[in-house]
């Protein structure tokens, strides 16, 4: 059970109890106050949102936890955050993954809420994935995952201007800062070296990397292969595939994705020259190729499923040639 601001009920006042605080069953201001305080006694991270590292730091059982979250068959946990029913489409039919992080924020409930005061509206991918603080002082979110639509659910995450590709896909958000310079995220965040990651060709302009932990890779294989089931993708398609083929250059812009002739596994700089989520993190290429892919392809084949014919596409670093045969 997540509990936060605005939240109300039975387990919000055993809450209020615990807190020794006025027990209305309203998670308001005062509540929100007095959980914050908790956390920072606490050496949580303060953030007013009781999770489950709050509620094990807590010593207390929660609740209902079948209404909060659910495993997958192959042993996922899965917290529900349901964004609200007007900040994202239903209808999806999904025929690719794209791999995304946030370049920010290491708690996957506060990415949600944040979408959910987007003015942009309806920006979501239907999972978000916890990571660790880019000072090295917040592992508690490390490897929690949150979906925040219900199945079929989905939004605007691509930036591609192509309707067809953000309904028919499926999107995960990854906490992560993203890329550092100076020692310095963008957002003038000083990283702890602990976080980092030095690339050994620079990717998109930079060398240096806010890492992906141990512990998110771990759930995003389960993720994908569990999405890759449950939807029907053959995910081990795209960029798992063509890692094998060329290396880090699998991370590169590729029209023909953009164009929706190749299915299947992709991350947001396949389908976007200014965009750096995600980046070619040796163990995270190692997990797309040993944790999803079997088999080593020559030369990639899709069908277009507009002419039913097959096409090889040859890709060479940063596009794709098209031959019909």
């Amino acid at each position: 059970m997540i509990l936060k601001y605005g939240s109300k009920g039975k387990e919000v006042k055993e809450l209020q109890e615990f807190l020794c605080i006025s027990t209305d069953g309203h998670f308001g201001k005062g509540t929100d106050r007095a959980v914050k305080t908790w956390q920072a006694n606490n050496k949580l991270n303060v953030d007013g949102i009781v999770g489950p590292a709050t509620w094990d730091a807590m010593g207390l059982a929660t609740t209902d936890v079948e209404e909060a979250t659910y495993k997958t068959e192959n042993g996922l946990t899965i917290h529900r955050h349901m964004l609200p029913k007007d900040e994202y489409m239903t209808g999806s039919k999904p025929e690719y993954v794209f791999l995304h992080h946030t370049a920010g924020w290491n708690n996957p409930f506060r990415t949600v809420d944040h979408w959910g005061r987007d003015d942009r509206g309806r920006v979501a991918t239907e999972f978000v994935l916890g990571g660790q603080s880019i000072k090295g002082d917040d592992n508690e979110y490390d490897g929690i995952l949150v979906q925040c639509t219900p199945q079929g659910g989905w939004g605007w995450h691509l930036g591609t201007g192509r309707s067809h590709m953000h309904q028919n896909s499926v999107g995960i958000e990854v906490n992560n800062f993203g890329w550092i310079k100076n020692g310095k995220t963008y957002a003038g965040t000083t990283a702890d070296r602990s976080q980092l990651v030095t690339l050994a060709k620079p990717f998109r302009g930079y060398s240096t990397w806010h890492r992906y932990s141990d512990k998110q890779i771990e759930v995003l294989r389960d993720w994908i292969l569990y999405i890759g089931e449950r939807d029907n993708i053959d995910i081990t398609d795209g960029l798992p595939k063509l890692i094998k083929t060329i290396g880090a250059d699998a991370f590169e812009y590729i029209p023909e994705v953009v164009r929706g002739n190749c299915k299947g596994l992709w991350t947001h700089t396949n389908v976007k020259k200014t965009k750096v989520d995600m980046f070619p993190q040796p163990e995270l290429m190692d997990m797309l190729v040993s944790g999803i892919v079997f088999i080593k392809p020559d030369i990639l084949t899709y069908d277009t499923h507009k002419t039913r014919q097959y096409v090889k596409i040859l890709i060479v670093f940063h596009y794709c040639t098209v031959f019909s045969v």
